[in-house]
């Protein structure tokens, strides 16, 4: 449960977005301008929320170095972060309380069943959200106009996923198991509408949650339907656990899974020999195959002295993408620069960034990867479009 406790009422949407500091007479005016980070820095998820910040802290110290001038005035980028708990009412209460700080922007959130709610939170403050790493549908389907996602969504990624089944594996007895999450569930509707399109056969769905560490009971019955497929929607914790017990039940089923299988963490947990051949259809191009990927991922190991994982090139770009639609529309207030975000054409670390009406983008790119010799190496890369 969270501690958390507020009494303040929600601000509107331009109050306190930019502060004055106190500064020496005869010296440059100084806003400070809040960039609100929300993800999940503790619990399971915690390694992927830190990574989520860190791509924030990267951008905002470079725009910093940059003195940038919006309005006329000098602005300093200050990182306000909160930790969500990858709980859908912990986040309510943190999206309350960056909305109370007058943050301009929100990074976050890591988890659709906690981003579903909390953008509503936002969008009442007036404050614009750029979701880097939250792919359920339903997101951008609420009619919030600052709601915008620089990944995409599971009907594009797991759309691929689905087609790929049937037309390039050849799969003919199609398995499915979710862990009830809305992210999970998403993923697992979105794949199995994308076999029926493409003329596959489902021949058994199952479902665990997302605390489970046991799957003998789901994956008995995926064996006894022959499946010679599973496709799993869920996180990297489980997609390895799930993978090994495939192989302890001698189940001969290829392993799909959807995004957010992480390869560090999955192949410490399957181990090499189980995980090979897993595939798993992950979010954009490969970051070394980007213009500016390898340098990104130098800069980002010299600064926090760690490998980036999946999501900090995008939460990166979400922040840079939110500086630019303020120096574009010359101000920091919120109900001024989302009109910005919505219209802007920018290039960033993932590539091309630029949003269609419901706040996606308007070229998503997803890329399957395979576990070759206990590595992940790329298979291919597709738009969905």
């Amino acid at each position: 449960m969270s501690s958390f406790r507020f009494s303040r009422m929600m601000v509107g949407a331009g109050l306190a977005s930019a502060v004055m500091v106190a500064i020496p007479a005869g010296a440059d005016v100084v806003h400070v301008v809040k960039i609100g980070v929300a993800g999940p820095l503790t619990g399971g998820s915690a390694a992927n929320g830190k990574d989520i910040e860190n791509g924030v802290r990267m951008a905002v110290d470079e725009a910093n170095a940059q003195h940038l001038k919006i309005g006329g005035s000098e602005v300093q980028f200050v990182v306000d972060s909160v930790d969500d708990q990858g709980d859908p009412r912990v986040g309510v209460q943190v999206a309350q309380k960056l909305v109370d700080d007058g943050v301009a922007v929100v990074v976050g959130h890591y988890n659709s069943g906690v981003t579903l709610p909390a953008s509503k939170i936002y969008a009442a403050g007036g404050i614009p959200l750029v979701d880097p790493s939250a792919t359920n549908p339903a997101i951008t389907q609420q009619g919030l106009k600052t709601v915008f996602r620089i990944i995409p969504t599971d009907a594009q990624n797991s759309g691929n996923a689905g087609k790929y089944a049937v037309t390039v594996t050849k799969a003919k007895r199609i398995a499915i198991m979710d862990d009830r999450t809305a992210f999970g569930q998403g993923e697992a509707e979105e794949f199995k509408k994308a076999v029926q399109a493409s003329g596959g056969a489902i021949v058994v769905s199952e479902f665990t949650n997302d605390k489970a560490v046991d799957f003998s009971a789901q994956l008995t019955n995926i064996k006894s339907a022959n499946a010679d497929l599973l496709f799993f929607g869920g996180l990297d914790n489980q997609a390895g656990l799930v993978a090994k017990r495939m192989k302890q039940l001698g189940l001969p089923a290829q392993f799909l899974g959807g995004g957010a299988i992480a390869d560090t963490i999955f192949t410490q947990i399957a181990g090499a020999s189980t995980a090979e051949g897993a595939m798993a259809w992950e979010y954009g191009r490969p970051l070394d195959q980007l213009p500016n990927g390898k340098q990104f991922a130098e800069k980002y190991k010299r600064k926090f002295g760690t490998d980036n994982l999946t999501y900090s090139p995008f939460s990166y770009d979400a922040a840079w993408l939110a500086i630019t639609a303020m120096k574009q529309a010359n101000s920091t207030k919120p109900d001024e620069f989302v009109p910005a975000i919505r219209d802007i054409q920018y290039t960033g670390i993932t590539g091309k960034i630029s949003f269609d009406q419901n706040g996606d983008l308007k070229n998503p790119i997803s890329t399957l990867y395979q576990v070759r010799n206990g590595d992940w190496k790329p298979v291919t890369t597709i738009g969905a479009n």
